[in-house]
């Protein structure tokens, strides 16, 4: 098989044409080819991950006799976004297309409904996160099937050795491998005393409060670990709560602790951060220590992936599923959805996980205790409990649970860490609250 990637003149020239993914790409050819079917699959950046689900389709073609076209699509520059945005217009492209977070609902009047073989999925590997299902249901219908390709948790990664020294905690032993947590006493006042302590030892934790992802998304837990919302699941405004003014004075205490160029920095300043070794904690999947094993190899020696403080009201995490999804305009809907049940079972999965480096989580419970994460090293079972195997946190995405059209705007735009930043530079209380109030109004209008 050979894979394709949407490179940017290819995309520049299928956007010309209205329909952005639709490139010439080679084909699985089988002696007896039964239809033709194109997929657009997120391009992974871990080496070798796009081997494995290129084999995956591949052993699936040559048994329903399928001619199968693939195109491997970068998100950098959110080309993948660009493509989905494209393709939806035209309607015209993938039979299936990678979606990451909120894209499915973006999407909803275009997307085949997956109810038909969700329901055996899930039966076969275990209900699914709330998350997922926030993400990848509208009114009980199920918009797209849940990949673990892209999928993945941004908690803390710490620095074994520093917050040891400076903070006087065992990361290990709290989450030791193959045991369950020790962590009633990890909470967000021991990580502020932990931040406060290793910042006085020259090592900060690097936590970022720009616009990108990973600072949005470490904002989220916590403002949810507070039980703060700024719209409601019913859409409601709930942004002058006593919740939100805890996380807000939390968040400024917080921050006096953190780089001072915390509000620049972008989803790859805390990988830098961590690697160079100036930092004791970051918040990220294993993508950081999978770098430093080859660059950093004394910094990686001593990472220990584990679960966040809990808050008032329990132990979030930053989760962010992808997803496959079906066009209704797709012209071979029966062979998409075989593929894709072939491509979640369990055994496909375990194949994707090992692929990724342990980086690609599931999304279904059965599905959290792969021995990639167990044997990760150094050191050994540094991953063990990334993929949350005790279920001690519920996996969230910021800015939920309000409408998903509407969180998607809090969660782009960064609401949440603007709003943090406001207040910590001095602005009133009343304000920074009535500036966020003003900006969900108008996110609720669009």
């Amino acid at each position: 098989m050979i894979r394709s990637k949407l490179s940017r003149r290819q995309f520049v020239a299928a956007t010309a044409m209205s329909s952005a993914a639709l490139v010439s790409a080679p084909y699985i050819r089988t002696a007896h080819a039964a239809g033709k079917l194109s997929i657009g699959f997120w391009d992974h950046w871990v080496p070798g991950a796009n081997d494995t689900s290129a084999a995956l389709v591949k052993e699936w073609a040559e048994k329903e006799k399928v001619e199968v076209a693939i195109d491997y699509i970068t998100s950098n520059g959110r080309k993948n976004e660009i493509t989905i945005a494209a393709e939806a217009q035209a309607k015209s492209g993938h039979d299936i297309l990678a979606m990451a977070t909120w894209w499915p609902h973006g999407n909803s009047e275009l997307l085949e409904p997956m109810n038909d073989i969700m329901e055996p999925i899930i039966k076969e590997n275990g209900d699914v996160n709330g998350t997922v299902k926030y993400l990848g249901q509208l009114d009980g219908k199920w918009m797209a099937v849940p990949t673990c390709i892209g999928s993945q948790i941004k908690g803390p990664c710490s620095r074994i050795d520093l917050m040891k020294k400076y903070a006087n905690i065992d990361v290990q032993e709290m989450y030791p491998a193959g045991a369950p947590p020790k962590d009633d006493n990890w909470t967000l006042d021991t990580f502020l005393k932990a931040a406060e302590a290793c910042q006085k030892g020259g090592f900060p934790f690097g936590i970022g409060l720009g616009e990108t992802s990973d600072s949005v998304d470490t904002a989220g837990a916590i403002f949810q670990s507070f039980g703060a919302e700024l719209v409601t699941a019913k859409g409601d405004l709930t942004i002058k709560t006593d919740a939100v003014r805890q996380a807000l004075e939390y968040y400024k205490k917080l921050i006096a602790f953190l780089p001072p160029d915390v509000p620049s920095w972008d989803d790859a300043s805390n990988n830098r951060w961590l690697i160079s070794g100036k930092g004791a904690m970051i918040m990220n999947p294993p993508s950081a220590w999978a770098v430093a094993k080859r660059d950093a190899p004394l910094v990686a020696e001593q990472c220990w992936t584990h679960s966040f403080p809990a808050g008032p009201k329990g132990r979030f995490a930053p989760y962010l599923p992808y997803f496959w999804a079906v066009w209704n305009f797709s012209k071979n809907k029966e062979a998409a959805k075989s593929l894709l049940v072939h491509l979640s079972k369990p055994s496909s999965i375990e194949k994707l996980v090992a692929a990724s480096g342990g980086y690609d989580l599931p999304a279904y419970a059965k599905l959290t205790t792969f021995k990639t994460w167990a044997e990760a090293e150094p050191p050994k079972g540094t991953l063990y409990h990334y993929p949350n195997p005790y279920n001690r946190q519920t996996l969230s995405i910021a800015a939920s649970p309000a409408p998903p059209k509407i969180a998607q705007q809090i969660y782009v735009q960064a609401t949440l860490t603007k709003l943090c930043l406001r207040y910590a530079r001095g602005e009133k209380m009343e304000d920074t609250l009535a500036w966020a109030e003003g900006e969900c109004e108008g996110f609720m209008r669009t």
